[in-house]
């Protein structure tokens, strides 16, 4: 019997935290941040707006791109706190995370063999995204006496790739 799963899938290694994850779910009093979970409840305030939004019956899809007056938000507190202005109507999305929008932007910038540079060590989900969105994780591994920051040099030397994955961006590089 043919196994379920294509090789793409079965060619990628589990994550390591995820490992980690599983076994110190099983300690007792263990804090982990593994996953990046915080370690408090979800404060009073959301979980109240989430029980008045259920009542009030918003149980229905939203557009793609997430709910118009969230978007409109994240816009206007990108511009209160970090002084920069996105169109929340073309320029920003909401998804369910990290990862979703990290494999959400791959698949949608990369074509089959466009190689992404990635820093490592790295956010774990940037090879994987890479891979399923037909592209080629190129690493660069990060020294400590750069203080593990990438430098030009080492950005110069990979002139050729289109693409590259810094901690929580994905950038497009500009080829001359």
């Amino acid at each position: 019997m043919r196994d379920p799963l294509s090789k793409k899938i079965t060619g990628i290694a589990p994550s390591g935290i995820r490992k980690f994850f599983d076994i110190v779910s099983e300690m007792p009093d263990a804090i982990s941040l593994g996953v990046g979970e915080p370690d408090f409840d979800t404060p009073w305030r959301v979980r109240e707006e989430g029980i008045y939004t259920l009542e009030k019956g918003r149980t229905f899809y939203t557009s793609n791109a997430g709910l118009k007056e969230l978007r409109q938000e994240i816009s206007n507190y990108l511009d209160r706190k970090i002084h920069v202005r996105y169109d929340y109507v073309h320029e920003v999305m909401v998804t369910v995370g990290g990862s979703e929008g990290i494999d959400l932007t791959m698949r949608a910038m990369l074509n089959p063999g466009d190689e992404v540079l990635v820093p490592e060590p790295s956010y774990v989900s940037y090879a994987p995204c890479v891979t399923l969105a037909d592209g080629v994780p190129v690493p660069i591994p990060m020294k400590e006496e750069n203080e593990f920051k990438l430098t030009a040099e080492e950005l110069q030397s990979h002139r050729r790739q289109k693409f590259w994955c810094f901690r929580s961006r994905i950038t497009r590089l500009v080829r001359s």
